[in-house]
């Protein structure tokens, strides 16, 4: 029997010819967007990142394009950073996991020299055991997560604002891939239990399709031995993660649970509405994405025209079962996500949200 990941001289033809006109169609949609005109602000910023290469990426290109002038420096370079530049504004990425442990104590010599300090916590709720004693020393706070706006300030926060995630039109973008890319399926992101889960219960739907699954911890799986073929365990680089999610037919996209446990640190409980950044990432590469369904997600796509969503397995299998049948439709609904992502939700356009906040 054929393996499901292996493909025919017909096959190859079909995914070749399938391939250049989807990249066509981005290629005209792109065509059709106007350019940003973005003036500059007066402002001085030093951003220091957290070592996300996507949300770094981005960050850093829309700050250079809209302030007056951006520094970038490390966590443990960022005091030196600020006593000889002296900029305007401070804005850390998240100030987890590669942040020295005394970086709270050099924020608030920061905020000494007369600098204003501004945090966006991007892993809201997931980590809010370690970032809530971390809010209170910066002067504005920023969260992705519009369910911890109040939770940061009744920590005592005195301006806390909801600013969504977007993405790097830089780095997630149509490309051009190779039939080795190609599949009819791809999730990529690590098996959080309920990833998991799912996955279990897709096994046999799946065993006739092309498939990708790839991040950390798919050996939990209780079905790994029939689906390794379609597994690849470990971190997967951005460009190769971009050149999966254009190559595939379909990106399932299913958030993380926000109960507290090893995966977590949210012993508060705290809820999740908002959208995760892939959410924007998979829309950027032009393909159709199916995702779960959160709250926030109606401010930002439309289901059924920008992007798709699924309720349980037995609507996802639905749905993957007509998408791959319905060619066009597929790709209308892959071309709108693309066009309203690159019109409303790159970094360039949070950046500027962000700066009137605190200007």
């Amino acid at each position: 029997m054929k393996n499901a990941n292996e493909s025919t001289p017909s096959e190859v033809y079909q995914a070749g010819y399938r391939e250049g006109y989807r990249y066509g169609g981005c290629q005209a949609i792109l065509a059709r967007i106007p350019p940003q005109i973005s003036g500059k602000t007066n402002i001085r910023v030093l951003y220091i990142p957290q070592g996300f290469e996507a949300i770094d990426q981005g960050m850093s290109d829309a700050l250079q394009q809209l302030a007056a002038e951006c520094i970038i420096a490390t966590p443990d370079k960022m005091l030196e950073a600020a006593r000889n530049c002296r900029p305007d504004l401070v804005i850390v990425m998240n100030g987890l996991h590669v942040f020295p442990a005394d970086h709270v104590a050099h924020i608030r010599m920061i905020r000494q020299m007369g600098i204003k300090t501004a945090v966006w916590f991007v892993d809201d709720p997931y980590f809010t055991d370690e970032t809530v004693e971390l809010s209170v020393s910066y002067d504005v706070v920023f969260t992705h997560e519009q369910d911890c706006v109040s939770f940061y300030k009744e920590a005592g926060c005195s301006q806390v604002y909801y600013l969504p995630l977007a993405v790097s039109p830089n780095t997630f973008a149509p490309v051009r891939t190779t039939i080795e890319q190609q599949f009819d399926i791809c999730f990529i992101g690590n098996a959080f239990w309920n990833r998991v889960e799912l996955f279990d219960q897709l096994e046999p739907f799946l065993q006739d399709k092309k498939v990708i699954i790839a991040g950390g911890h798919w050996d939990r799986l209780k079905r790994y031995d029939q689906m390794s073929r379609f597994i690849r365990i470990g971190w997967v680089p951005v460009p190769e993660t971009v050149a999966y999610y254009n190559g595939s037919r379909i990106v399932i996209n299913l958030h993380r649970p926000t109960s507290a446990g090893s995966d977590n640190h949210n012993g508060r409980g705290l809820s999740g509405s908002s959208i995760n950044p892939r959410t924007y990432e998979i829309s950027a590469c032009g393909t159709l994405q199916i995702t779960d369904i959160r709250s926030d997600l109606l401010r930002y796509y439309r289901p059924g025209y920008d992007i798709e969503t699924f309720q349980d397995v037995g609507d996802l299998q639905s749905k993957i079962d007509y998408y791959l049948q319905h060619e066009q439709e597929r790709l209308a609904i892959a071309w709108r996500s693309l066009w309203t992502t690159r019109q409303y939700h790159t970094f360039v356009h949070r950046v500027r949200q962000l700066f009137e906040f605190v200007l």
